[in-house]
Order: C-alpha cells, then sequence, then structure tokens
C-alpha cells in the first residue's frame, strides 16, 4: 500500500503549502470529466451538480465524457491537465483504488489524485429472472448448487463491481457460474428480464423499473442498511450468512494532487452546499442511490485509504489482482 502512503503525503504538502490562493479561482471554464457515457447515472448527477457549481463559481461548467475500459481514458484525460482546479473527474473505487490493485502495471499513479468531495454511493440489487423459483438468497444459492450447469451472470463489461460482487459470492458460496460480460449496463439487465441470463448483480437505480413491473426479482442489497428506494429487499449480509459482505461503489470528485489547498477547500464547501440541498438529495435517491453529505478533504482521504485496503484484499481473494 506504499501508494497510499505517497498519496497522504502529496496531501499533507498540499495542506501547508502556501500558494497565492483561490481569490482568482475560476478564471476560465470548469471541465468535469466523466468517464462513463452520456445517460449513464454518473453523467446524469454530474451535470445536475454542474449546473449549480457553475451559477456559484461564476464560470460555466463542462461534462466531457470519455468513456473506456476500467475509466482509465477519464483519469489520463483529467491527469493530463494542469494542476489549477478547472479541470476535475468523477471518480469511483475502480478509478481512485482498484485499478492500482487489478493491473499488473496500473496505466496511472493514484497518487496523481486528490479528493475533493465523497457525495454518494451506489448500492447493487442480487435481481433474478422471475421465472426461476427462488425467492430469498439462502432458496438461491441451494438452487444454484443444485444445477448440473453453472447459472449464467452479466455485468457490463469484464471488471466493474456487478462482477466483482458475484466472484465474491462465488468464492465464498462455492456456487459455480458463467459470466458474460456486456458492453452496457442497460442490455446486461434487460438480458436477465428476457430470460436469456439467470442473475446478476444490477445498479440499483437503472434496475428500479423492472423489479417494480415484476420483470425483474430483487433478493438483496449489496449494503449492510436497506435502501429507502427498497424499503423490503435485505441486506445480503444480513440473510445469506455472510454478515461481512459488503459491495457497494460510489462517487467522489476529484483533483489533480498539486491543487492548492484554498481551491481545494472552496470547492469541497461548494458540493457540501450543493449536495445537502434537499432537491439534491431527493434527485439522487430518488435515482435509488444514496446521498452523503460530503465530508472533509482530510476525512474523505481517510475514507479512500479503507476502501483501498478492502479492495486489496477482495481481488486478491477472489483471484483478480494483477489480472490485466
Amino acid at each position: 500500500m506504499s501508494w497510499l502512503l505517497q498519496w497522504l503525503t502529496v496531501l499533507c504538502f498540499v495542506l501547508v503549502a502556501s500558494p497565492l490562493g483561490a481569490q482568482d479561482y475560476p478564471s476560465r471554464n470548469i471541465t468535469i470529466v466523466v468517464p462513463l457515457a452520456p445517460g449513464t447515472g454518473m453523467d446524469a448527477i454530474a451535470r445536475l451538480y454542474g449546473e449549480k457549481l457553475a451559477d456559484s463559481l461564476g464560470r460555466p461548467a463542462v461534462i466531457e465524457n470519455r468513456p473506456g475500459a476500467n475509466m482509465v481514458p477519464g483519469t489520463l484525460a483529467m491527469l493530463a491537465a494542469p494542476a489549477d482546479g478547472h479541470t476535475l473527474l468523477v471518480a469511483t473505487p475502480s478509478i481512485v483504488a482498484v485499478n492500482q490493485v487489478l493491473y499488473k502495471k496500473p496505466p496511472y499513479d493514484a497518487n496523481d489524485l486528490v479528493p475533493i468531495s465523497h457525495y454518494l454511493s451506489s448500492v447493487f440489487l442480487l435481481a433474478v429472472n422471475p421465472s426461476m423459483p427462488v425467492k430469498s438468497v439462502r432458496e438461491f444459492i441451494a438452487y444454484a448448487k443444485s444445477r448440473p450447469k453453472p447459472l449464467s451472470y452479466s455485468s457490463p463489461a469484464g471488471g466493474g463491481f456487478p462482477h466483482y460482487a458475484v466472484a465474491l459470492m462465488s468464492q465464498r458460496t462455492g456456487i459455480k457460474v458463467t459470466h458474460v460480460p456486456y458492453k452496457s449496463s442497460p442490455q446486461s439487465i434487460q438480458d436477465i428480464a428476457a430470460g436469456h441470463i439467470d442473475f446478476a448483480f444490477v445498479e440499483a437505480g437503472a434496475s428500479r423499473a423492472l423489479i417494480q413491473s415484476g420483470k425483474l426479482r430483487a433478493l438483496a442489497v449489496s449494503s449492510k442498511t436497506r435502501l429507502a428506494a427498497f424499503p423490503d429487499v435485505p441486506p445480503f449480509a444480513e440473510v445469506s450468512g455472510m454478515p461481512d459482505f459488503e459491495v457497494v461503489a460510489w462517487h467522489m470528485l476529484v483533483a489533480r494532487a498539486g491543487t492548492s489547498q484554498p481551491i481545494l477547500q472552496r470547492l469541497n464547501g461548494e458540493m457540501k452546499r450543493i449536495m445537502t440541498s434537499a432537491e439534491i438529495q431527493k434527485r439522487i435517491s430518488g435515482m435509488g442511490l444514496v446521498p452523503h453529505d460530503p465530508p472533509s478533504v482530510a476525512d474523505t482521504v481517510r475514507f479512500v485509504q479503507a476502501e483501498s485496503a478492502k479492495w486489496n484484499a477482495i481481488l486478491k481473494s477472489i483471484g483478480l489482482a494483477g489480472s490485466i
């Protein structure tokens, strides 16, 4: 975890540095790099707070979509810009933690990123086609073990949290599964509803309509607490016999390390004000996501450190560390 220690060292340097200040910030448009395609939940939320951030900063906030494998292209695009707070990145655990373990030679150094605001969590649902004769996680595991052929599961491309969640469940329960990667999350979910795929851990927001219409059956949520959008769906950890099971992604606004502390603090304060408004909280919750009251930059660094240690251990345990 030496890269984490280096990141903390970089942060400490930023904290004690005495730059000219942020009185002239921003001096031009803000670019928010979204490492997923337009129309995704991440994109929609970035546009939502980007508009309000632009209002408060007095400069337009331009959303730049840079989709690609494991969010690497978007990360590299942000890192190619100056460390002046004018180019920001919407990051996930994949960007700040997982890629450092997943790749034999990581395509960038996570020390070069510094967090601004950790503002929401994205929880997944273990969902099956309703024709499957199971209505609980324990029934699902027993059914999977009784089948002569492995159950199929989908995920949007190889890697990513829906993939890791099933790999962890399979490793812990001993069930045999066949991975079917898709190019997009909507299609991977639709094919479960159509009966082409048996199950998956699906994004809560993206699957809500299909679950409510009865085209998917939700057995559990991947967080340790219930979702307001799905109050009747229990946590996987609570009903599986695996009390430590938790697979939750999150969104975090980050900048390049070296960005001045006054700029980081101003952006952190603006995001806290925006993301705790009743309007934004309602919009995020309505999408099946979990809004947060963004913590300080220092607290966010500690959060990322814990998440990185957790995912380092998980990826090693399921045999994916250094798999790319």
